[in-house]
């Protein structure tokens, strides 16, 4: 019988799951559709149903997203974790690890370059008697960027 909820300790709705892991249900539906999560049977109408390991896994998911990890880095992750692979595991997680520490860094970069860029048209607004130089200035490069 596949269309039955199969053995689970506590059956989770999408609604529920989603509010357990505090989620909109619609996130919950993408990762199904990137292949990240599946629901662990239907209903007898029909309906998805998830058990704990769904739950687990949905909160894992969200986790190394709130880490910095992509999706496509989180469903490598869980691609080594179903397989169970050991030493292999633990130099792949290094690599991504490695590649998120330098993506954070260049955005630190760029963050750092806009903070000055801010700093300095704050420090020039706050100098200026006439009009607004910042406004003059951003008015001068969209002009350029239309060009």
């Amino acid at each position: 019988m596949a269309n039955t909820i199969p053995r689970m300790t506590v059956p989770y709705s999408i609604g529920a799951m989603a509010k357990a892991a505090g989620v909109p249900t619609t996130t919950v539906r993408y990762y199904e559709r990137r292949g990240l999560l599946t629901p662990d049977g239907r209903s007898r109408a029909k309906y998805r149903v998830y058990g704990e390991a769904s739950l687990e896994r949905l909160r894992f998911i969200r986790s190394a997203q709130a880490t910095g990890f992509t999706l496509e880095d989180i469903a490598a992750l869980l691609t080594l974790h179903d397989e169970g692979t050991g030493g292999r595991c633990r130099t792949e997680v290094r690599s991504m690890i490695a590649r998120r520490l330098a993506d954070t860094k260049a955005k630190m970069t760029d963050l750092e370059r806009v903070r000055t860029v801010l700093l300095e048209a704050d420090a020039s607004c706050g100098a200026s008697k006439g009009p607004c130089p910042v406004m003059a200035k951003l008015t001068v490069r969209s002009r350029a960027n239309s060009a």
